[in-house]
Protein backbone atom coordinates (compact mmCIF):
# COMPACT_ATOMS: atom_id res chain seq x y z
CA UNK A 1 0.00 0.00 0.00
CA UNK A 2 1.14 3.32 -1.04
CA UNK A 3 1.95 5.75 2.21
CA UNK A 4 -0.92 8.94 0.93
CA UNK A 5 -0.16 11.30 4.36
CA UNK A 6 3.82 11.70 5.01
CA UNK A 7 2.95 13.68 7.99
CA UNK A 8 0.07 14.30 10.54
CA UNK A 9 -0.53 16.75 13.68
CA UNK A 10 -3.75 16.54 15.99
CA UNK A 11 -4.36 18.20 19.23
CA UNK A 12 -6.41 18.35 22.07
CA UNK A 13 -7.44 22.07 22.66
CA UNK A 14 -8.59 23.01 26.42
CA UNK A 15 -8.94 26.78 27.86
CA UNK A 16 -5.63 26.28 29.64
CA UNK A 17 -3.83 23.79 27.18
CA UNK A 18 -2.67 22.46 24.25
CA UNK A 19 -1.50 18.88 23.96
CA UNK A 20 -0.27 18.26 20.07
CA UNK A 21 1.25 14.73 18.68
CA UNK A 22 2.94 14.77 15.40
CA UNK A 23 3.58 11.71 13.41
CA UNK A 24 6.46 11.19 10.94
CA UNK A 25 8.39 8.36 9.53
CA UNK A 26 10.47 8.36 12.32
CA UNK A 27 8.17 7.69 15.08
CA UNK A 28 5.98 10.08 17.16
CA UNK A 29 5.76 13.03 19.60
CA UNK A 30 3.78 14.05 22.02
CA UNK A 31 4.03 17.87 23.79
CA UNK A 32 1.60 20.17 25.59
CA UNK A 33 2.29 24.29 25.57
CA UNK A 34 0.21 26.41 27.31
CA UNK A 35 -2.39 28.80 25.78
CA UNK A 36 -0.66 32.22 26.49
CA UNK A 37 0.74 33.78 22.71
CA UNK A 38 4.45 33.14 23.42
CA UNK A 39 4.02 29.58 24.28
CA UNK A 40 1.42 29.11 21.28
CA UNK A 41 4.33 30.54 18.71
CA UNK A 42 6.66 28.14 20.04
CA UNK A 43 3.75 25.11 19.37
CA UNK A 44 3.84 26.59 16.06
CA UNK A 45 7.89 26.64 15.59
CA UNK A 46 7.52 22.95 16.91
CA UNK A 47 5.03 21.42 14.41
CA UNK A 48 7.61 23.15 11.64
Amino acid sequence: MDVIIERACGMDVHKDSITACIITPKGKEIQSFPTKTVFLLKLVDWIK
